[in-house]
């Protein structure tokens, strides 16, 4: 039972008021000068204060300070018969939580109440109203999902509930939630096995935007059209973690384009990010460039030519632009400033920290507590990027008349299945996808690609093959399997088929003003 300590010298006047809200289940003390207020807050506990403005004696404004001198953070509505403006500065400067004028009638003061004790409980109560309303909807177009635009379109859906019940939710719903999740994504993979191959023969006009259009669908035009532009990718960012990230911004910046495209499989930075920057599938790259091209067991850096892709594509297709490339974990800012990035057509900023979170929650078990689950995972985002220097470089961008592209090469999954998978010694090391000769699997529990060149994608050997992980699985050897499988379980992959991992955002931004 909520407690409401009311101060008020015609405190005998507002019994009706009292009562009614006693009958809806407060309890309501009541006091009629400031210093008798002051001797009850310092003795009892209060969730709630209601304060008249004019008293003789110590009035409201003159006890309003020493109440939250004693109690910083006890909400206090102040209640006055007058509405001059500097009688409401003056409550709002000593942090008033509202302020009612008089005569105040009781569903007023319960609407107060309402809005200082329970606007949580009753966000998160409509919240999950609505999404019990909408879950046989989203069941629904989980089983007819039938087109990329389709899944996209449910993609964004889960997404939007994930931030709109971040926090506020019972973790029971929020489990609900990642088992709708979950079904949605073992229906996406069997329509990656139906039709992924296809985009890369006959149907290759029903392909949804894939890694190596990016830049000439959504990025060039914009330069063509007269703008300077910076495209920042973050690498590894889901569509989730943007929407968290989103209202930071929004103060600054106007979202002119929310889009998704296809991250191209594996869903891992050496493929999918390579291909953004050279605009061709890994195949074509390792064809034209085999110099630039470094196969999975090879330990040289897999992403060590970005730049150079990059400017091959901006010759091949007669683009002029001038060009300005850098990556880091951190933007080293005086070298990054927005008016340096402004002399530029084109300016790429690959910001690496994203992932790195991700790799650190499976490598700490610090960072594993700080990010237990999918919602605290965002919020660890939220909270990185809040006080990020990418944040300060956009809010300079803006000031500067910049047009901004944020992107990403992929996303990432959470993982809790284990699947045995036989290699040799030269297979891939990576947990979402194997490339490798003579693999032992079961083809039912993975999405096995025998040709590669079917997808446009490079092989080592003539009897190379690729398998990729879906669902909620990791692929793992049988030596030491338990270990293995307990080390990686509930920790975030790439490299796969997932939702997360391949449907992810494409945001072009302008300046508020």
């Amino acid at each position: 039972m909520s407690a409401i300590l009311w101060v008020d010298d015609e405190i005998d006047l507002l019994k009706a008021h009292i009562l009614f809200l006693e009958q809806k289940g407060y309890h309501v003390t009541t006091a009629i000068s400031g210093n008798d207020a002051l001797e009850l807050v310092s003795s009892q506990h209060f969730d709630l204060v209601f304060l008249d403005e004019n008293m003789p004696g110590l009035n409201g404004l003159e006890t309003l300070p020493l109440i939250k001198e004693a109690k910083p953070m006890l909400p206090v509505v102040m209640i006055s018969k007058s509405e001059e403006e500097n009688i409401m500065d003056q409550a709002v400067g000593a942090q008033i939580a509202d302020y009612l004028i008089k005569p105040v009638n009781p569903m007023q003061v319960l609407l107060s109440i309402k809005k200082n004790l329970h606007a949580k409980e009753l966000i998160s109560e409509k919240q999950l109203a609505d999404y019990r309303t909408e879950f046989s909807s989203i069941g629904a177009s989980i089983s007819q999902a039938r087109s990329m635009t389709e899944w996209m379109e449910l993609h964004r859906k889960l997404c939007g509930w994930r931030i709109r019940l971040l926090g506020t939710a019972d973790p029971q719903v929020r489990q609900i939630l990642d088992m709708q999740q979950t079904e949605a994504n073992h229906s996406f993979a069997k329509f990656i096995k139906a039709h992924y191959t296809d985009w890369f023969g006959p149907n290759e006009g029903q392909r949804p935007l894939m890694s190596p259009n990016l830049l000439r669908t959504k990025v060039f035009p914009l330069i063509d059209s007269g703008n300077h532009v910076l495209f920042v990718l973050i690498d590894n960012l889901r569509y989730d973690q943007w929407k968290a990230i989103e209202p930071l911004i929004s103060d600054r910046w106007r979202v002119d384009a929310d889009d998704l495209y296809c991250a191209i499989l594996p869903t891992s930075t050496q493929y999918a990010r390579n291909s953004i920057f050279a605009g061709l599938m890994p195949l074509e790259i390792q064809r034209a460039f085999p110099d630039l091209w470094v196969y999975d067991e090879e330990e040289e850096g897999k992403n060590q030519f970005e730049e150079q892709l990059l400017r091959n594509q901006l010759q091949r297709l007669g683009k002029g632009y001038s060009m300005r490339y850098s990556k880091g974990n951190t933007l080293g800012h005086k070298a990054h400033s927005a008016k340096a990035l402004a002399q530029h057509d084109l300016s790429v900023v690959v910001y690496n920290f994203v992932d790195l979170m991700s790799h650190a929650r499976t490598d700490s078990a610090m960072m594993k507590e700080l990010a237990s689950d999918e919602a605290a995972y965002l919020s660890l985002t939220r909270s990185w990027f809040q006080h990020s220097d990418l944040r300060q470089l956009l809010n300079e961008a803006a000031d500067m008349q910049l047009k901004v592209v944020i992107s990403t090469d992929h996303g990432t999954t959470r993982v809790m299945k284990p699947v045995r998978v036989v290699g040799d010694r030269a297979t891939s090391a990576n947990l979402r996808y194997k490339l490798g000769k003579n693999l032992s699997y079961n083809p039912k529990e993975v999405f096995e690609i025998r040709r590669p060149e079917a997808i446009h994608l490079p092989k080592p050997n003539v009897s190379s093959s690729y398998i990729f992980a879906h669902g909620d699985s990791f692929l793992v050897y049988p030596n030491n399997y338990n270990h293995y499988a307990n080390l990686f379980r509930d920790t975030f992959q790439h490299g796969g088929v997932s939702m997360e991992e391949m449907l992810v955002p494409i945001i072009t931004l302008s300046p508020t003003h």
